[in-house]
């Protein structure tokens, strides 16, 4: 059995697409997941499944709350590992006394063209920084990311890529979650 994260786009923001997580962990146990895990109200979800291939499980989650909640969801799936070594390569971990209430990591569901990515070198912020490695962005937000003009909806503007975020706290405990699991 291999453990996956699923980070789902979108849901119980501002009474938008609500599912309640008990609903949501029981909905996981019906596609024959094991050791279904949620975490806070935003679609974080551990678990464990025999299937291999992350472009089935993401379609099999998709289909099925599709099918329940007549909304679509944008979902991305990681190994463990995965997220692991986005936490090990945080570009921002060099600098002294830097506040983690206030990074973010922004996971692009691919890899951006570079084109787009070099157009963004345009796009500057007095205090938010943004460093865009491999398939996901790592931000840092001072004056909180509701103040941020760095949201999903910008970078998936910007790059023409569905996106969602998660603050490091998360990360983080999504990693702790999996190891318990």
């Amino acid at each position: 059995m291999v453990k996956y994260i699923a980070l789902l786009r979108g849901i119980n923001v501002s009474g938008q697409k609500i599912i309640k997580m008990a609903d949501l962990q029981n909905l996981f146990k019906s596609l024959n997941f094991s050791n279904v895990r949620t975490y806070i109200q935003s679609g974080n979800i551990v678990f464990k499944t025999s299937i291999k291939s992350k472009s089935t499980i993401k379609n099999k989650i998709e289909e099925a709350i599709k099918n329940s909640y007549n909304f679509s969801v944008n979902t991305l799936i990681k190994q463990k590992e995965e997220i692991e070594d986005i936490i090990t390569k945080d570009p921002f971990r060099k600098i002294k006394d830097l506040d983690y209430s206030k990074v973010y990591v922004t996971f692009l569901h691919s890899f951006p063209e570079k084109s787009l990515i070099e157009l963004l070198a345009e796009y500057k912020s007095k205090n938010d920084k943004f460093i865009i490695m491999d398939k996901q962005i790592y931000l840092y937000c001072p004056d909180g990311f509701g103040r941020t003009k760095f949201t999903n909806n910008f970078f998936e503007n910007k790059l023409k890529i569905s996106a969602t975020t998660r603050n490091w706290k998360t990360i983080n405990k999504l990693v702790e979650i999996t190891n318990e699991i």
